[in-house]
């Protein structure tokens, strides 16, 4: 834990950073400070926290720039910044007037928040999880080969591929079809999971109990597959990361859905401001700052936006929560 001052330094220096992306000057250090001290102190300061790894110095006599753990030690100490009217407005604006279907308010929500974080943006959908069923088809495409239909209350539909051992009749099909509607209708994915986990071998032929056991862990797995994932402001790249192998690698990432929903991911509840390495990624110039919201019925989601460690986090942890809190208002009525 740093004391007062340093902290002080080290937060007007990653500032500084941030806002110029050139190495930072003891002079501009204890300018943009406000601290009633000498130069020699602030060398000083600068010298300790380059000691305790949170700034680094590119060349002998250049100036300062955050490593990853300043910007860790920033990030947790520093508070959400104040949004400017417009800014808030804007935001309000967009989620009392839409309307829309859940994927088009999604895919909208994401260019929006690109527009106004002038980051690329992710939102996840909720899954399937927490939705009531109303039916699951089974349709025979061959073979050992099921195509499961899972439709919600709620209209959405996700459809999964369920390999068998077995080609199965069309009576063994229409067995498990039954089953499988006293076990999910009106429950959730989770809880027909486990209706169909406390069936007796009475219920049904064993044919039909592997058919049926097999659909159900075909639809836990939809319960992530069936969250619907859109990107906006992917344009922005080439003025964020000026070196080309690094907006590259951050392309890469985001073309490859299950990468970049990892990288959303967060046991950390709310809000989670992830930081390079933090990624399990090395080497890449990218932090990611995402918020949960709850969508009523349809669950949880995700919202964020990725830029490179050199972003404003005070305004971007603050533009995310709103959005996050937009999206949850508009949903979870």
């Amino acid at each position: 834990m740093l004391d007062d001052r340093r902290s002080q330094v080290l937060q007007a220096l990653v500032e500084e950073y941030i806002s110029t992306g050139q190495p930072v000057s003891s002079r501009a250090a204890l300018v943009n400070s406000g601290l009633n001290v000498s130069s020699a102190t602030i060398r000083n300061d600068l010298a300790k926290l380059e000691s305790y790894g949170f700034i680094s110095q590119p060349h002998t006599s250049a100036g300062r720039v955050p490593t990853p753990q300043g910007y860790r030690y920033y990030v947790d100490h520093c508070s959400p910044a104040r949004l400017r009217s417009a800014t808030r407005v804007r935001i309000e604006a967009f989620f009392t007037d839409v309307h829309h279907e859940l994927s088009r308010l999604l895919k909208e929500t994401s260019g929006m928040l690109s527009d106004i974080s002038h980051y690329p943006a992710v939102v996840i959908g909720p899954g399937l999880g927490t939705e009531s069923v109303s039916g699951v088809h089974l349709v025979h495409l061959g073979d050992s080969v099921l195509l499961a239909v899972i439709v919600a209350h709620s209209g959405r539909v996700s459809r999964e591929i369920v390999r068998l051992r077995f080609d199965p009749s069309d009576n063994e099909l229409a067995q498990a079809e039954r089953l499988l509607e006293r076990c999910y209708a009106d429950a959730s994915i989770e809880d027909g999971a486990e209706a169909v986990q406390r069936l007796e071998s009475s219920d049904a032929p064993k044919k039909v109990r592997s058919i049926v056991v097999a659909v159900a862990v075909s639809l836990r797995r939809s319960e992530e597959s069936t969250s619907d994932l859109y990107i906006g402001g992917t344009s922005q790249l080439g003025a964020l990361w000026e070196v080309l192998a690094a907006m590259s690698a951050v392309l890469g990432l985001i073309v490859r859905e299950a990468v970049l929903r990892d990288i959303l991911d967060s046991d950390q509840a709310g809000t989670a401001v992830r930081i390079g390495s933090e990624l399990n990624m090395d080497d890449v110039d990218l932090s990611v700052v995402s918020t949960t919201y709850e969508a009523g019925e349809h669950g949880s989601g995700r919202v964020g936006v990725l830029g490179p460690m050199r972003m404003d986090y005070r305004r971007t942890i603050k533009i995310v929560e709103e959005v996050g809190d937009g999206l949850a208002d508009s949903l979870g009525h």
